[in-house]
């Protein structure tokens, strides 16, 4: 298999805020020099800060970086800030934030984590945005379930959702994020 070519993008990214969250969206031109539409694993630097992290998708083929409260407060983005970015794809995807449900669930079934830990950090960030890819509390509770059955089943990631969609469920309505058009 040969080796995946390492892409390097740079620019300047314009702060959104969606309800209480921050986000910065890649200008469209950045964004289409990415080798996928789904999420990018990255590293590089926002600003004079290094950071790595999962880049994205906003459902309109494009990506979008995610801004939670410490590197906020890193970078004293507000709505509105400009954020200069370089970012290069990762050589290893960084372990996802398992939620608290599916991370109990996972615990409690001692016979997938043979299966969970053979899994690459990718595929498990495919589960997590799977289970987390709804507002409704039984259809998640649901995916959890699944989850843990079809990882019995040897399952190495969910099946049947569009990865090129935003699935943050505050950020997005029918697979396409909020607010940027």
């Amino acid at each position: 298999m040969a080796a995946k070519k390492t892409v390097t993008i740079e620019g300047r990214a314009t702060v959104h805020a969606i309800g209480e969250r921050l986000i910065a969206p890649l200008p469209e031109d950045v964004s289409a020099q990415l080798p996928s539409r789904g999420q990018v694993a990255m590293v590089g630097a926002l600003e004079d800060h290094e950071v790595e992290l999962v880049l994205e998708p906003d459902g309109r083929k494009g990506h979008w970086i995610s801004l939670d409260d410490e590197l906020a407060a890193a970078l004293e983005a507000a709505d509105g800030t400009r954020l200069t970015f370089t970012l290069t794809t990762a050589a290893r995807w960084p372990e996802p934030e398992v939620p608290e449900d599916l991370g109990a669930a996972l615990e409690s079934a001692d016979d997938v984590e043979q299966q969970w830990d053979s899994i690459t950090p990718m595929a498990r960030w495919e589960w997590v945005r799977w289970v987390g890819a709804t507002k409704n509390a039984d259809t998640r509770a649901k995916r959890v379930d699944v989850s843990i059955d079809k990882l019995r089943k040897g399952s190495r990631r969910p099946c049947c959702f569009d990865l090129s969609s935003c699935t943050d469920p505050e950020l997005s309505r029918s697979g396409k994020l909020l607010g940027i058009e």
